[in-house]
């Protein structure tokens, strides 16, 4: 079983479930991301879907919040906008009174319905402005200045009723895809910039947590961390250049990010790789960001089978794989390339994840995009077989991690509903409820019902301990 005070729910993220059309969003106040700049270039969303119209969920938040009560859950992972508190961002700008009150109503939904509201500060929507003023996250000092603002902001509007909050999702993500790939917005392809991209958003994650740690914490109780993204690693084979390999992977994929904030700096398989392009910290910045997470945030999806030998520093110069030496797959395919079931490598990746860092874990995202699934009919589509056996066996991998001794806290489906996937558009769907993009309808899947009803039998009833 479970723990007693286990926080089950579904996860999305504001600009991927938000917005209703245009008109909407300029009459809510809300500034313009990156994201809506990046997706009026052409060729950068699979399908040219815009992030300015998705679900709906401003004007649908009651109606889904609802459903979500109805599915089972006790809490509901969701992030706030920055432009849409802050529409130009900056620490001098205005506050958009607007979309204070409407993050305001969502919280106070959810506790009205006996939902824990799990709450994300930033997930990838930076205002378009600081992009144009400074480059973003590429000027620390800029930067830090005016998360930590709005942050505070946040803080000071919700933190009498909110008791989790996450700094960062995903912060490898915004470095990688979004300086050095180039795929994501800002769609910058650099050897530089993802590194001193990274060094910047964990200096923001500490500063904030600090502010929380020192002035609402104290006064409204409540945690903070900051949540990271990283598939699990398995070697190719049991030789020691494969083996070391797969460590390597890990330590960019988990450790770039974890190691400074539990552990107080980078890896060293890191600072030897990439020599002078990585950030030094100063001593301040290594006190302040070693113990700045209250616990550890989890976001997983997959696992690669890793082979020595890549000339690719995003991976620890190392190849991924989803083959076995033997030529079989470790896992049938997804509807993204990246994406495959294999739920063996979750309770290793949470294993590892405790032994290493000795944090309490929050799995914040799980989930899976079923192949073909937005080529089907909405009434075929919603009997979604493969996302159910994915969520089966990551779910019995969750609960073999407790068995293992993982204190593992909570777990939040990726996702409620289908959304807006960056930049694949709204080709692939992760909900577990299904979105109707022209009218907004909702229609819960299959897997929705089973997750329900996995964590209805494996929490145990407040009453029954009594």
């Amino acid at each position: 079983m479970l723990r007693e005070d286990f926080l089950w729910g579904f996860a999305t993220a504001a600009a991927q479930v938000e917005g209703g059309g245009e008109e909407q969003e300029l009459a809510s106040g809300k500034g313009p991301s990156i994201w809506d700049w990046f997706c009026e270039k052409p060729g950068k969303i699979l399908d040219g879907a815009k992030v300015n119209k998705t679900c709906n969920f401003i004007d649908n938040y009651k109606a889904d919040l609802a459903l979500m009560k109805s599915l089972g859950v006790n809490s509901y992972r969701f992030s706030i906008s920055w432009p849409r508190i802050v529409p130009k961002g900056g620490k001098d700008d205005p506050v958009n009174e607007q979309g204070v009150k409407f993050y305001s109503d969502v919280i106070d939904e959810c506790l009205r319905l006996g939902i824990t509201p799990f709450v994300t500060l930033y997930h990838w929507d930076l205002p378009l402005e600081l992009y144009q003023r400074y480059g973003g996250w590429l000027n620390k000092e800029r930067a830090v200045e005016d998360y930590v603002r709005y942050a505070k902001v946040c803080f000071d509007a919700y933190g009498d009723r909110v008791k989790h909050w996450l700094t960062f999702n995903e912060p490898f993500v915004v470095a990688i895809h979004g300086h050095s790939f180039g795929v994501f917005a800002p769609g910058h392809t650099s050897n530089t910039e993802p590194w001193i991209v990274a060094h910047t958003l964990l200096v923001a994650h500490a500063t904030a947590a600090k502010v929380f740690h020192d002035e609402i914490a104290p006064k409204h109780g409540g945690v903070i961390g900051i949540t990271l993204n990283g598939d699990w690693a398995e070697p190719w084979d049991q030789t020691p250049e494969n083996i070391k390999a797969a460590q390597d992977k890990m330590d960019v994929a988990v450790g770039w990010f974890a190691d400074p904030v539990y552990l107080g700096d980078y890896p060293e398989s890191m600072k030897q790789m990439l020599q002078g392009r990585l950030p030094e910290f100063t001593a301040e910045e290594k006190a302040l960001l070693k113990g700045s997470s209250d616990f550890y945030g989890c976001n997983f999806y997959t696992t690669n089978m890793i082979k020595a030998g890549a000339d690719d520093e995003t991976n620890g110069n190392t190849q991924l794989l989803f083959t076995r030496p033997d030529g079989s797959y470790i896992g049938p395919e997804s509807a993204l390339d990246w994406l495959r079931d294999v739920p063996w490598g979750f309770r290793k990746h949470l294993n590892y994840l405790y032994k290493r860092y000795q944090m309490p874990i929050y799995i914040t995202e799980n989930g899976y995009a079923c192949k073909g699934e937005s080529d089907k009919p909405a009434e075929e589509a919603i009997h979604d077989t493969d996302r159910v056996n994915y969520y089966k066996g990551y779910l019995g991998a969750v609960q073999d991690a407790v068995n293992d001794g993982v204190d593992i806290r909570s777990y939040y489906a990726w996702s409620f509903v289908d959304n807006f996937e960056w930049a694949s558009g709204l080709v692939p769907r992760f909900g577990c409820v299904r979105c109707d993009y022209d009218t907004f309808k909702r229609t819960p899947k299959d897997s929705s019902k089973f997750v329900g009803e996995f964590f209805d039998s494996h929490i145990p009833k407040k009453e029954a301990s009594a």
